[in-house]
């Protein structure tokens, strides 16, 4: 009888032994994935210098990250548009005036500040990216624009009377001096940059632009992000940059080229 005892309570540990076993095997937590898929962000905002074909921007961008892979965001920014026949010279003469001449842009009739704002998405090309390393992806934004046209002034050389004296007068573009203008010898040089900014005019249109979008960590916290591609500027009638002459005139659209760098934050 104790025998049998001992049989039955031996065969009872073993089970039970067994059990543990098996039942440590089936509950066993999984090895930590360090893989470092990402963590999760509701929102971004990157703060982004753009350089392209003919000028230059400074924007913002506020960013609602949707997925791990796609963001939409709204931007806004400040930039310059020129046209690409531009040529910055200088006389280098002082003649009888009391100063050297400045640089000018010969033929040029306005500068043109651009504001620009848009609703665009990001999507990368992976749903994921480990820690630390480049997704890639592409870019697309759109919008209104209003191009600020401030006159371009120069000092132009005109004659006292019917003497041999001379002074400097600084004027910007009319028909009324359109032939003075346009003459280079009449020119003496440029003028400060900010003569002009309160007779700014507007000229509303849209701009766009798509682009390959290169971010290092696309899911750390920090933004850091490398784009180009390809801008359009489209206005409701034609920039008067230049002076329009036989040979020269303006357009209302301008297609560029553009490399673009972003840096910001992410956060819940």
């Amino acid at each position: 009888m104790n025998k049998s005892y001992n049989y039955f309570f031996t065969l009872i540990l073993l089970i039970c032994f067994i059990n543990d076993v098996i039942g440590q095997k089936t509950f066993q937590p999984k090895s930590t994935d360090f893989d470092w898929k990402g963590i999760v962000y509701r929102e971004e905002t990157a703060f982004e210098g753009r350089i392209h074909t003919n000028g230059m921007l400074i924007g913002l961008n506020f960013g609602d990250i949707k997925t791990y892979y796609k963001t939409t965001y709204y931007h806004i920014s400040l930039g310059y548009l020129r046209d690409p026949r531009e040529k910055s010279q200088n006389k280098n003469i002082s003649l009888e005036f009391p100063k050297r001449s400045g640089d000018f842009i010969f033929g040029k009739q306005n500068n043109v500040i651009n504001i620009r704002a848009g609703i665009g998405t990001k999507k990368y090309l992976s749903e994921k990216a480990k820690r630390k390393g480049i997704a890639v992806g592409y870019d697309y934004t759109f919008g209104p624009t209003i191009a600020l046209l401030k006159p371009y002034y120069l000092e132009l050389i005109y004659n006292i009377d019917a003497s041999q004296e001379r002074e400097l007068r600084t004027e910007k573009y009319s028909e009324e001096n359109q032939d003075k203008f346009t003459t280079y010898s009449s020119i003496f040089g440029g003028t400060n940059y900010f003569r002009g900014f309160n007779e700014i005019s507007i000229v509303p249109g849209l701009h766009g632009k798509a682009g390959v979008l290169l971010s290092l960590g696309a899911y750390d916290e920090y933004v850091k992000a490398f784009e180009m591609g390809i801008m359009a500027d489209i206005f409701i009638k034609k920039l008067p940059i230049m002076v329009e002459t036989d040979e020269v005139s303006n357009k209302p659209y301008f297609i560029n080229f553009y490399i673009n760098i972003l840096l910001g934050k992410r956060k819940n």
